[in-house]
């Protein structure tokens, strides 16, 4: 007698799964509010500066951290 509750190999559920992941992330990608020009413009400029500044407080930090251990150096 034939199983007629058998599950589909491996393969024939990996394709579904595959297949599923694809249509599900066509829905979300439909759902996904995109930004205006002058919006995307804002954002960039503003993660600009955040860059520049943490660039700026690392460079500090580095720096004086080299000069504190160039003392500690000398004294020993």
């Amino acid at each position: 007698m034939a199983d007629t509750n058998k599950k589909p190999n491996f393969f024939v559920r990996a394709v579904r799964g595959i297949a599923k992941w694809f249509r599900e992330m066509k829905s979300e990608m439909k759902k996904v509010v995109w930004p205006d020009g002058k919006q995307l413009v804002n954002n960039t400029l503003i993660v600009l500066a955040a860059v520049l500044v943490v660039g700026i407080i690392v460079c500090v930090f580095d720096f004086l951290a080299g000069k504190g251990l160039g003392l500690l150096q000398d004294l020993f």
